[in-house]
């Protein structure tokens, strides 16, 4: 809990008692199903929390803001942003049914009025969002081709409706079969100084 009230001081008590109830949840669900790996469940804030919240150091998303995260697993980045951003709606979704139905009880378990956990795959998900988030599920072309149709073209944020992908290493080859002239690459080490995030990354590119 440290690294996140170092990074984000202005989160208020609800916020920092959610943040605080996920190391137990996330202990007692992983002794059920492997949502988070077994090396990975002592650092928990660090590499799923935090990492996560690096979208939060590029971009406030407004209220009533939608965003689709795709292959959630054990509900990153949503659930952190979801508590991070109580008025933005999150839809999670995943293909794998235990990972969902551990999300939603998850979710529920956290009261988070914002979450809306899908069990299917991104392409069969009924929903208009503006932004689609995901971390290191597939490479950015098919999240891209799984997803270009769900993303509304009425942009009222900062940034223009579009994907944040939370990435690792070099992206070259990635770039280069996305085909995009535009998008931006924000370095996590410029965010937090952990090592952990020295190679991390976000990719955004916007819709159009």
């Amino acid at each position: 809990m440290k690294l996140i009230t170092k990074y984000f001081p202005e989160i208020d008590d609800l916020q920092r008692s959610r943040f605080e109830a996920l190391e137990p949840l996330y202990r007692e669900w992983n002794t059920k199903i492997n949502l988070v790996s077994r090396k990975d469940i002592d650092h928990l804030y660090e590499r799923h929390v935090l990492h996560s919240l690096a979208i939060a150091r590029v971009i406030a998303f407004k209220s009533m803001t939608t965003i689709m995260d795709v292959g959630t697993g054990g509900g990153f980045p949503g659930i952190p942003l979801a508590i991070m951003f109580p008025k933005v709606e999150f839809h999670l979704v995943d293909s794998i049914g235990k990972k969902i139905n551990a999300v939603q009880h998850i979710a529920e378990a956290l009261q988070l009025d914002n979450v809306t956990p899908h069990h299917n795959r991104a392409e069969k998900v009924n929903v208009e969002v503006d932004f689609v988030v995901s971390r290191a599920v597939a490479p950015a072309k098919k999240i891209y081709n799984w997803t270009q149709s769900k993303i509304s073209p009425n942009s009222f944020n900062k940034f223009k409706n579009g994907w944040f992908l939370l990435k690792g290493g070099d992206l070259t080859e990635e770039l280069q079969e996305l085909k995009r002239k535009r998008y931006k690459i924000f370095e996590l080490s410029n965010f937090f100084e952990e090592e952990f995030f020295e190679t991390k990354k976000i990719l955004y590119f916007p819709k159009g």
